[in-house]
């Protein structure tokens, strides 16, 4: 970073100097002929574009991931729900009542968390007592079915939690904020101040647009928590058919959890 700093000062005094001392010998022209500000503004706009262009493409392949790994996670989910039909009796009522308080878990607890970025400790107890249940399945030929479905849920579960977080540091926020600041002002000081009725109304409306890049950034950047956010569709059905299936098979059995995934006493 300190390099990058130190070439654009060094970049930026050798073009001083060479206006002050350079451009008199090779351009004959009066000293106060150039490049006005307006034609600056141009470079700037398009730079304030790119930019915001590059950081939306970024912030929404987070968001495709998020929705991916939601998926990926349910369908994980289920799986195991249906690999414990060929289990024992008990092993597999208590696994399928697992999956249930785990979606409830995942739904009801972590699903709010991730909004702020953070994850819940609701669903790890449940997935605990998925491997608890495993132990008693080793050695029998069932074995590796649920495992290797937990494992993909585990994978899935911590990929969604990745993309909880912000991609894209505040720093950079912060920075295209400034970016699209100075661009809005530099527009608007090279605006004529009179008969200036179209272009006040385009300056108006390249500020929407660039403003709306910015606020659809910094909502898609955060895939559980903004207006276009990731929705607990697919855990919720998945929680539907497994309590559908708990019940269907163990139905004097009452669920160790309560309606947001939390274990009961």
């Amino acid at each position: 970073m300190l390099l990058v700093i130190v070439v654009a000062v060094v970049a930026l005094l050798a073009g001083l100097a060479a206006n002050r001392f350079l451009r008199p010998r090779l351009i004959k022209e009066d000293d106060g002929t150039g490049m006005a500000v307006k034609d600056l503004v141009g470079p700037l706009l398009t730079m304030t574009v790119l930019l915001l262009s590059f950081v939306l493409v970024t912030a929404n392949g987070s968001y495709g991931k998020a929705e991916v790994a939601s998926r990926g996670e349910a369908r994980a989910l289920d799986q195991l729900v249906e690999t414990a039909e060929y289990a024992p009796q008990v092993q597999r009522a208590r696994i399928q009542a697992d999956a249930v308080c785990y979606a409830r878990a995942v739904r009801e607890q972590e699903w709010p968390a991730m909004s702020d970025g953070h994850g819940s400790p609701a669903p790890s107890v449940w997935s605990t007592d998925f491997r608890l249940t495993f132990r008693t399945l080793e050695g029998k030929p069932v074995f590796g079915m649920p495992v290797a479905a937990d494992n993909k849920r585990s994978d899935e579960r911590e990929e969604r939690l990745t993309q909880a977080s912000a991609s894209i540091p505040s720093t950079i926020f912060w920075f295209l904020l400034a970016t699209l600041f100075i661009t809005v002002t530099a527009l608007g000081f090279c605006l004529p101040r009179k008969n200036n009725l179209g272009q006040l109304t385009t300056l108006t409306v390249i500020t929407a647009l660039l403003t709306t890049m910015l606020v659809i950034i910094r909502d898609v950047d955060r895939p559980f928590g903004g207006i276009i956010d990731v929705e607990p569709t697919a855990i919720t059905e998945v929680e539907r058919q497994a309590t559908r299936d708990f019940l269907a098979h163990s139905p004097a059995t009452g669920l160790p959890c309560d309606d947001r995934g939390t274990r009961l006493a």
